[in-house]
């Protein structure tokens, strides 16, 4: 079901869950599989972790925005935040003993707009650690 509008502008974090959750709907539909949502842990955070129809091992990052008015979502994923989404992957396949997987970095970002359905941009491989 789709919340209002004004409920999801009304808080971040509820917008931020929605959007993760539209992502996860749409990878699936392009034949992923997801292994785990919000992993955590020191190093950093991923939004999503998930396995493609090949077998390798995608970690996703979720930008959820109300519009771009101000700059395009995607300017949210500064060097820094790589670097650390870089080292919670690295952990993640460490505690999984799967070092031996072939792995990427996806983004997936998800506009939901004044009215209509959200906007939803995916790159695949959107950066090389």
């Amino acid at each position: 079901m789709f919340p209002s509008r004004r409920k999801l502008l009304a808080e971040k974090a509820r917008l931020g869950r929605w959007g993760e959750r539209r992502a996860e709907r749409f990878l699936k539909n392009q034949g992923l599989r997801t292994l785990t949502r919000n992993f955590s842990c020191k190093t950093g955070e991923l939004d999503l972790i998930m396995v493609d129809p090949e077998g390798a091992i995608v970690f996703i990052e979720v930008k959820t925005r109300a519009d771009e008015a101000f700059s395009p979502a995607e300017a949210a994923i500064t060097s820094r935040k790589k670097h650390r989404m870089v080292r919670a992957a690295r952990y993640f396949l460490s505690t999984h003993d799967l070092q031996d997987r072939s792995y990427r970095f996806d983004v997936v970002v998800v506009i939901l707009g004044p009215a209509g359905p959200p906007e939803m941009r995916h790159y695949p491989s959107a950066f090389v650690p």
